[in-house]
């Protein structure tokens, strides 16, 4: 047993009873994509290191301290893909996406990030990211918004809050920055040591700060949203008006500024008080400067990424009723002629998209009733000799107080299909 290999701290296996609840969330969001008209996009899980370090920006935690970066066998540094968005961006600036046209795209799978494991943060982890190219208004930005908010609806999670507010153009958010600096730097000693980093990299990063102690500096802080330039400002306003003609509920979060250095204008966050301290479950903005900054032409952008383990956890705490695989039949078998009837016959329902979980191998009939209740089929099929002799085949609801009942093996469709 000492020599079993494990898995790598903070990657973890999806099991079958953890699939059909994952499939079930997947399905919900790539209905609702399909909805709004959004189309996929497939992307590489490794990129070039330096599209990682001029997108997301040197001074950020993820590429200073999270990244897994390696060397291949040519030489070439290579990052497994800690985010999507700046491989999305390249594969459109690649392709000749942007070039006169708009785009609304959507990709999902696996992100690495070298963090501490902890429940609700994980060194592989899942997301499902949205972004549109080629749109300059409010209207985007609110479309993106009414569509994860139908997503919660869907998934029947109503514990969730909107949390919104502008960074400004650059312009405005660099002079902002001078006077966060100014104000921060006049108050060291009140900052921990990673603000006091921060101070010097990335000083709005210092506003999202988690840590107790650094809340009053940051409450006395100026605010960004004092500095917005008028283009912004009209901008978060006209949202704001779109989103409550919605009847989108929002909070204005003027802390709220995002990790990464690409966005710009608008930012949001969905987040619940019910996972403890991992309590954002999508959040995104604006990134207008992005392709410009990674060789593309200037195409203004906005977009979304959802986290699935915190969104899927939440939907368990919610008591969802996708928790479980959908079974409808489950074939009890006795003899090897009843097993070579009933897999014929499994295989004609199949066709009548029925879900059929055949029987095989040997056990009682005891047993296997057993093993049918216990996989969540509707009802059990039973054939044996007797039934294979007679023409005939038993049903026996098990979700439903309702006695077994025997018929034509050939009339079977007619007791199973509404």
């Amino acid at each position: 047993m000492a020599n079993i290999i494990q898995a790598v701290r903070g990657m973890n296996d999806l099991l079958p009873d953890q699939t059909s609840t994952w499939q079930a969330v997947e399905s919900i969001i790539k209905t609702t994509l399909s909805e709004y008209a959004y189309k996929e996009i497939r992307l590489p899980l490794l990129e070039k290191t330096t599209l990682f370090s001029r997108s997301i920006g040197g001074a950020t935690d993820i590429v200073e301290k999270e990244m897994y970066t390696f060397a291949d066998r040519n030489g070439d540094n290579l990052t497994l893909r800690p985010e999507g968005t700046a491989g999305c961006v390249r594969a459109g600036i690649q392709n000749g996406l942007f070039h006169n046209q708009t785009q609304r795209l959507w990709y999902t799978g696996p992100m690495f990030r070298h963090e501490r494991p902890q429940k609700g943060r994980y060194r592989q982890f899942y997301q499902t990211g949205v972004e549109c190219f080629g749109f300059d208004g409010p209207d985007i930005d609110c479309e993106l918004i009414a569509l994860s908010a139908r997503i919660w609806r869907k998934l029947g999670l109503d514990n969730v809050k909107l949390e919104l507010n502008s960074l400004g153009s650059i312009e405005s958010r660099t002079a902002y920055i001078k006077v966060l600096t100014a104000y921060l730097s006049d108050n060291t000693d009140e900052l921990d040591e990673d603000s006091k980093r921060r101070l010097k990299s990335n000083p709005l990063r210092v506003l999202d700060s988690k840590n107790p102690d650094m809340q009053n500096i940051i409450e006395r802080a100026p605010k960004l949203i004092d500095y917005l330039d008028s283009a912004s400002l009209e901008h978060f306003n006209q949202l704001k008006k779109m989103l409550t003609s919605h009847e989108i509920e929002f909070h204005i979060n003027p802390r709220l500024v995002r990790g990464l250095d690409y966005y710009s204008r608008t930012v949001f966050e969905w987040t619940t008080d019910q996972l403890g301290a991992q309590g954002a479950i999508c959040a995104g903005g604006r990134f207008d400067g992005l392709v410009a900054q990674l060789g593309g032409k200037q195409v203004p952008a906005v977009g979304f990424a959802m986290g699935l383990e915190r969104i899927i956890e939440l939907v368990k705490i919610n008591g969802s009723t996708m928790l479980s695989g959908h079974i409808d039949i489950y074939m009890c078998l006795l003899g090897n002629e009843a097993k070579k009837t009933g897999m014929l016959l499994a295989e004609k329902l199949r066709d009548k998209s029925l879900s059929v979980l055949a029987h095989c191998g040997d056990g009682s009939i005891k047993s296997q009733l057993k093993q049918a209740d216990k996989s969540g089929a509707k009802v059990a099929l039973i054939l044996g000799e007797d039934e294979v002799g007679s023409g005939k085949i038993i049903i026996k609801p098990l979700r439903e107080k309702k006695s077994q009942y025997s018929v034509d093996q050939k009339d079977i469709f007619s007791h199973l299909l509404p």
